[in-house]
């Protein structure tokens, strides 16, 4: 039987699994904080009830009537509400910090989570759709998704736990996908470790039924074994679309080593990175270059601690003396979301007049230890 927490989080618990369906179509089931204090009492009920041994996400789309075959699948998750974001940023509400503080908790319950939780990550997965699929126990792509952490492009970073799951790619792919926000496929996110199978879209809806007939943990567990993994494990052996050498120059020091040595290759794919660089926010290039390399050292609920930190610096960023309206990313939101100008005014403009002095207070918490809004998670 389903239920409707929120108009926008349908749940229901069939056969012993926990399901989840983000119904905010015409938003690309963006989160909203209903949505995320939703999910995160959904799961820790679920956590500890006996008659659910496993849960699975998905999400709807804008095709079909309500509630049809049609209408599932095909649209995971855009991300944060970045429009709520740009309000309650200029009207400096207290839900903002609450919203960030809520979904990086729920982050680190579904990378903690203790029975399996399998995400259906089907079209665009993006942002917060990654924070609420890439600690699943089982990550499922296609043909048709469509996955990035493009927060650079709005002034921000790639948060919900971003740090600690691109820096765990191979080699600099994690540099490469927080700094130039690039789209990737299914395929592409299994060869780099963010997904574990691509199967094709239209067997989706026959898996999800099939799962809620396991009837065990399990029995669960082989059945994804022999029905869901084995059948499409050719999907682990996609190469890189691109000239490896664009990867290489993540490994520089600096942004405007990596846009040098991008621009000493001189092939067109390369030209192409360099020239989304040049649009993305310099100064939060710079912020997210650090918050990567830091979080490959770092334990998960450091990471969200440290990310819970770099937002509220982003949206509040003292040393610089800007907030509201002034701040990178109320700007950044404004040009895409909000006038949709698309031509942020950046401050600075340029990567070459960002100094390690804007860059390094950033990663100084607001916060003592145990004042801290996620002191508790370990």
């Amino acid at each position: 039987m389903t239920q409707t927490i929120t108009p926008d989080v349908h749940t229901a618990v069939n056969g012993g699994i926990g399901l989840i369906t983000l119904n905010r179509p015409k938003a690309l089931n963006a989160l909203s904080l209903p949505m995320v204090q939703a999910l995160l009492a959904t799961l820790r009920a679920w956590k500890d009830d006996p008659a659910v041994f496993a849960v699975a996400v998905r999400g709807t789309n804008k095709a079909g009537a309500p509630g049809s075959p049609e209408s599932f699948f095909g649209s995971f998750c855009a991300g944060g509400d970045i429009r709520f974001f740009h309000q309650a940023a200029l009207a400096d509400d207290p839900a903002l910090g609450t919203f960030f503080t809520d979904e990086y908790t729920l982050n680190h319950l579904i990378h903690n989570y203790p029975k399996p939780y399998i995400a259906f990550m089907d079209g665009i997965v993006m942002g917060g759709g990654m924070g609420i699929s890439q600690g699943a126990s089982l990550r499922i792509v296609t043909e048709h998704t469509k996955m990035a952490m493009p927060e650079t492009g709005i002034g921000l970073f790639p948060d919900v736990g971003g740090g600690y799951f691109l820096s765990r790619c191979p080699g600099n792919v994690g540099e490469y996908l927080a700094l130039t926000g690039n789209t990737i496929g299914g395929d592409q996110a299994v060869a780099w470790g963010l997904a574990d199978v691509c199967v094709p879209a239209a067997s989706l809806h026959g898996l999800w039924d099939a799962l809620q007939a396991q009837g065990s943990a399990p029995a669960l567990q082989q059945w994804i074994a022999t029905n869901v993994i084995a059948p499409h494990a050719h999907s682990t052996r996609v190469s890189a679309p691109f000239d490896s050498k664009v990867l290489d120059a993540f490994s520089q020091t600096s942004i405007p080593a990596i846009l040098t040595a991008l621009d000493a290759q001189g092939t067109e794919e390369a030209q192409k990175v360099a020239a989304t660089l040049r649009h993305r926010s310099p100064l939060m290039l710079h912020v997210v270059l650090e918050q990567v390399r830091r979080a490959r050292n770092m334990s998960l609920a450091d990471d969200l601690r440290m990310e819970r930190d770099l937002v509220q610096h982003c949206f509040y960023t003292a040393h610089l003396k800007r907030s509201g309206a002034s701040s990178e990313t109320v700007e950044g939101i404004r040009a895409l979301a909000v006038d949709k100008d698309f031509k942020p005014a950046w401050n600075p403009a340029r990567i070459e007049d960002v100094t390690p002095e804007m860059v390094a207070p950033f990663f100084v918490s607001p916060w003592g230890a145990d004042q801290h809004p996620l002191r508790d998670l370990v």
